[in-house]
C-alpha cells in the first residue's frame, strides 16, 4: 500500500467533509442560488486540489459568462477547471450517480446529459440557453469522452448551438498535467475501461503534479459547426505549443 496514497486519501476525506459543512452552514441563511452553488463548487475543488497536492497554473482570462469547451483527460478536469473559476458543468448521466460525487455535481449546478438520448440533448441544449444568461460560464468537453491526451478528438457540434442562439461568446481552454516525477501525462488520463476506485488510488499515489489551464479569447461563432471546428482546431493548437516547450 502506497503511504503517499493512504496521506492524500485521508487529506480527501477531510477535504470532501469541510465541502458538506460549508455547503450546509451556508444553507442555514436560505437557498442558494446558482451563482452561490457555483462559488461553493470552486471553493470546494481548491480544497480538493490542496488535498491531492496539485498545483494549478493558469494562462489567459477565465472567462466570467458564456460558453466553456476544453479537452477531456480525467474527472481531475472537473476539480481544475472549477477551482480555475466558478462555472456550470454539462456531464453525462453516469456521473450523477457516482456516490458523494454526483450529489457534490448535482449541488454545484452540473446539467446531466444522457448522450444515447436525443430528447435529453434537446433538454440540456434548452438548460444551457438559460443558463447563458447568468454571469457564470457553462463548461463542457466536447469530445464525449476522456482520452489519453495523444490527441484531441472530434468535437460533437450540438451543444455549441444555445451559444449560437443566443450570440453568447465561446472561450476555448486546453488543460494539461505535467508530472514531476518522470511519468508521462497519460499515467494520470482516465480513459478505456479502467475502474474509477482503482485510477483514483493510482491518482492519489502518483508524483506531484501541475495541472496547466490556458484560456483563449471569447469569440462568437455564427453557426455550432463553425463554433466546434474552429475551437477544436485552436486547443489542439494550444496542447502542440505546450507540448513543444515541455520538450
Amino acid at each position: 500500500m502506497s503511504l503517499r496514497a493512504l496521506r492524500r486519501a485521508v487529506a480527501l476525506v477531510f477535504a470532501l467533509s469541510s465541502c458538506v459543512l460549508h455547503y450546509w452552514l451556508a444553507r442555514v441563511r436560505g437557498p442558494l442560488t446558482f451563482e452561490q452553488r457555483a462559488l461553493w463548487l470552486q471553493s470546494a475543488a481548491r480544497g480538493i486540489l490542496a488535498a491531492l497536492g496539485i498545483h494549478c497554473e493558469i494562462q489567459g482570462r477565465p472567462p466570467s459568462q458564456g460558453l466553456v469547451v476544453a479537452n477531456h483527460l480525467s474527472y481531475l478536469d472537473i476539480v481544475i477547471l472549477s477551482a480555475a473559476m466558478p462555472c456550470f458543468f454539462v456531464a453525462k448521466t453516469e456521473i450523477d450517480r457516482w456516490p458523494f460525487f454526483g450529489k457534490a455535481a448535482r449541488t454545484g449546478g452540473t446539467i446531466f446529459i444522457d448522450r444515447s438520448s436525443r430528447a435529453s440533448s434537446a433538454e440540456v441544449a434548452d438548460e444551457i440557453f438559460e443558463r447563458l444568461r447568468l454571469p457564470v460560464p457553462v463548461l463542457f468537453f466536447p469530445e464525449g469522452t476522456s482520452t489519453d491526451g495523444s490527441q484531441v478528438l472530434r468535437f460533437h457540434p450540438t451543444l455549441f448551438e444555445p451559444a449560437a442562439l443566443a450570440g453568447a461568446p465561446v472561450t476555448a481552454a486546453s488543460v494539461r498535467y505535467v508530472l514531476h516525477g518522470g511519468e508521462q501525462e497519460r499515467d494520470l488520463c482516465w480513459f478505456g475501461d479502467t475502474h474509477f476506485l482503482s485510477h483514483l488510488w493510482k491518482t492519489l499515489g502518483a508524483s506531484a503534479f501541475t495541472a496547466e489551464v490556458r484560456f483563449g479569447e471569447p469569440r462568437v461563432y455564427p453557426d455550432r459547426r463553425s463554433a466546434a471546428s474552429q475551437t477544436h482546431a485552436e486547443i489542439s493548437a494550444m496542447r502542440e505549443s505546450e507540448a513543444l516547450v515541455l520538450q
